[in-house]
């Protein structure tokens, strides 16, 4: 799996929730009552999506946090095996 197969959770809030509703990043901050830069951090995929962040966007606009996080999870894991080379693990033979 590589990071293109596991998007970055900002840009689907970016698309299907503030642009979709024909919103911007400081009246979705205002909405979610977090600070314009951390929207905007998260929307442009410079921050990662917080467990908080995941449940007030839920709270707000009726999506699953517990799907946020997921998605979340998943792009963390695929940047994660981008590297998982570098680990130098050896594999058990025990």
């Amino acid at each position: 799996m590589n990071a293109k197969a596991a998007p970055h959770p900002g840009a689907m809030i970016k698309k299907n929730i503030v642009e979709a509703k024909g919103l911007n990043v400081t009246s979705t901050a205002k909405i979610l009552n977090v600070g314009r830069q951390a929207m905007s951090a998260l929307l442009n995929e410079r921050a990662d999506l917080s467990l908080e962040m995941a449940l007030r966007i839920e709270k707000a606009f009726g999506i699953s946090a517990d799907l946020l996080a997921k998605m979340q999870l998943a792009y963390d894991m695929a940047q994660l095996r981008q590297t998982e080379n570098n680990l130098g693990v050896k594999s058990y033979e025990g």
